[in-house]
């Protein structure tokens, strides 16, 4: 029975996307990467997010890539590096109401102040994180409203207190706290024994719960979401998962916000985690993209709830398997969503999901106070699954409650999503198919020559390690005066196992056989060190572990080729006229079994035998953390 009794009366502020990696999208050529945005965030069309979660680049791998930060060393400060920026604009251009969330991940070497460790100065910090909301009102007129603490990493509550600090003397108190984007436990207990941290944290946020909070989560009275689920497949199982945890997250948990890890799938896919976003956009090259099933699973709650409305107290789980919320605005307006994803169907990539069963059956609902006057209600059906019987977001007949004393009985097969909702604004969003998908350019160029760039770092460049932006070179008016630089001088605090070298990938995963040529230029004396590579078989949060063919020239009259970016399987070495502040030109060739290699187009090594591996992208990188330079860039793939 669904009536005006709030039980829980629960804010409500919905679903939801957390950033991935998304540079490849702000490549697309127009009309379609409008239309993709359109699919996410424009209101009654698509996914239509109510939230967009965004990673605060700190220069380190963050799974699928690095993403720079704001600040690279103590006094530097840009907020214009990134595609973060401009995906915010264009979400709030769609939607001026969307909830902005930033989330560190890795942080700039220089906070560690030699260790590896956010924590040190916990003043400078705050200090960083602060300046980056200031930033983005001042440079993009974007007021973030949540603010986290490090991604599935340690808090430290005096942080946390410094913090809260920090922002209201920079008028900022309306930005909230959400903590700790890890488990629910510690933060939750910490909250119960410390008054100042309960009254600073507004939000407990945990990543991938099961459905499940605890206990001391649930005593603070405090908002809890889930602020990190789904990375799963955006397949009809991923899907399926996403409708079930959209519910059964406030359903079991109570959590009142869910927000998507990727909200869009625009990496190389044999990255880690490909295609684990709501919709994938993995080929700015073609223009291709797909609409997945996630985008019609979102919209069965977003398009009709919004921040604000209220969970009723009627939720649960049906008698067969599967399960009900219902919501309100307070106003008269009532949404009813209801699942019945199979356990086959509906398993995310974690945590482990127990057995249940789902069957059909039949489910009454009866609408009880001013509920009952309601006349009619409109329906909105998905069944995820077979070909021959599948369908997304379809509009069915409106249900017409005026005979039935707000009585109605549904009949509910497995893998269905049913909204009933007063709401008439709902509507699938179309564009006509975008260009069919196409690999990679066998024969790709890049000369960097772009004065004002619009984006810090160049297309298809997939930065693994360190970070690679436009760089006008002041001291060549000639033919390197734009260049590609890498331009860390430290190691960052890291998230994940960043390499110790630096690395940019690009291309196609399966070329084989290819040619790469690039103009090279090491800024570091004696020590530093520069390379071209081919075949690279693994990126991400797997980067140290790469292994291709690697071809490396140093300052102090040296060069080397490699088996892996670590340089433990050496082919060859050995001393060649090198020296820093001077451009070379590489290139490596890979053909069958065997590698050659050019230093200023005359043979330097020959024939050399690669087993492993057979393919694997394209690559330039340094041999530390050092500034470098990159220009005329040039692959001939066969593949």
């Amino acid at each position: 029975m669904l009536g005006k009794s709030h039980g829980r009366a629960t804010h409500c502020p919905l679903p939801w996307a957390d950033l991935g990696h998304p540079p490849s999208l702000l490549n697309y050529p127009e009309p379609y990467r409008s239309q993709i945005l359109d699919y996410l965030f424009k209101p009654n069309f698509g996914a239509s997010l109510h939230i967009l979660k965004v990673e605060i680049g700190g220069d380190g791998q963050t799974t699928d890539g690095t993403e720079p930060s704001h600040m690279h060393y103590a006094l530097d400060e840009n907020y214009f590096r990134g595609y973060e920026w401009w995906l915010m604009k264009e979400a709030k251009k769609r939607n001026p109401n969307i909830t902005l969330i930033g989330l560190p991940w890795s942080f700039p070497g220089w906070l560690g102040k030699g260790f590896d460790w956010p924590y040190v100065n916990l003043q400078l910090t705050a200090y960083y994180v602060v300046t980056w909301i200031v930033g983005a009102k001042r440079y993009h007129d974007l007021d973030i409203d949540y603010i986290g603490i490090w991604n599935e990493r340690s808090y430290n509550a005096n942080y946390i207190k410094i913090l809260r600090k920090m922002l209201n003397s920079q008028g900022l108190q309306r930005v909230k706290i959400i903590a700790s984007d890890n488990l629910w436990e510690s933060i939750s207990a910490a909250m119960l024994l410390d008054a100042e941290l309960f009254k600073v944290v507004d939000v407990i946020g945990a990543h991938y719960p099961g459905t499940h909070s605890v206990k001391d989560a649930r005593l603070t009275g405090k908002k809890l979401w889930s602020s990190e689920d789904f990375s799963t497949l955006n397949s009809d199982t991923g899907a399926g998962c996403w409708g079930r945890i959209l519910n059964q997250n406030y359903v079991n948990g109570y959590m009142t916000s869910t927000i998507a890890w990727n909200l869009v799938a625009s990496y190389y896919e044999q990255l880690p985690y490909g295609r684990c976003g709501l919709m994938t956009a993995q080929e700015p090259w073609s223009g291709h993209y797909v609409v997945e099933s996630p985008v019609w699973v979102s919209a069965h709650t977003t398009q009709f709830t919004q921040p604000g409305w209220y969970y009723l107290k009627t939720v649960g789980h049906l008698e067969k398997g599967g399960s009900y919320v219902a919501l309100t605005d307070g106003l008269g307006n009532l949404t009813i969503i209801i699942e019945t994803m199979s356990h086959k169907h509906s398993k995310c990539i974690r945590p482990f999901l127990p057995y249940f069963n789902v069957s059909q059956q039949f489910a009454t609902f009866v609408l009880k106070g001013s509920f009952s006057e309601i006349p009619e209600l409109q329906v909105w059906y998905t069944k995820l699954g077979k070909t021959s019987e599948r369908f997304l977001f379809k509009q069915l007949d409106s249900l017409w409650l005026l005979d039935s004393n707000g009585s109605f009985t549904l009949k509910l097969q497995e893998d269905e999503l049913f909204t009933l909702t007063t709401l008439t604004t709902g509507r699938k969003g179309s564009y006509l198919p975008p260009p069919k998908s196409q690999r990679f350019p066998s024969t790709y160029k890049d000369d960097f020559n772009v004065d004002y760039p619009f984006f810090s770092e160049a297309p298809n460049f997939a930065d693994q390690t360190g970070v690679f932006e436009y760089f006008t070179n002041m001291e060549d008016p000639g033919e390197h005066h734009f260049t590609l630089r890498q331009v860390l001088n430290q190691r960052p605090i890291t998230w994940a196992a960043d390499a110790s070298n630096t690395i940019s990938i690009i291309g196609d995963y399966n070329w084989t056989n290819l040619t790469i040529k690039c103009d090279v230029y090491i800024e570091t004396p004696d020590t530093g060190g520069v390379f071209i590579a081919g075949r690279v078989n693994k990126g991400g949060i797997l980067i140290r572990s790469a292994r291709g063919i690697f071809f490396w020239i140093f300052a102090n009259g040296s060069y080397r080729v490699t088996g892996d970016l670590a340089g433990w399987i050496i082919y060859a070495l050995g001393h060649v006229e090198v020296t820093a502040k001077t451009w070379y030109t590489l290139t490596l060739t890979i053909k069958g079994r065997f590698a050659s290699g050019m230093l200023n187009d005359k043979s330097l090594w020959t024939d050399i035998p690669v087993n492993f591996p057979k393919n694997g992208w394209a690559a330039i990188g340094t041999h530390s953390f050092e500034f470098a330079q990159f220009d005329n860039f040039h692959v001939e793939a066969t593949r």
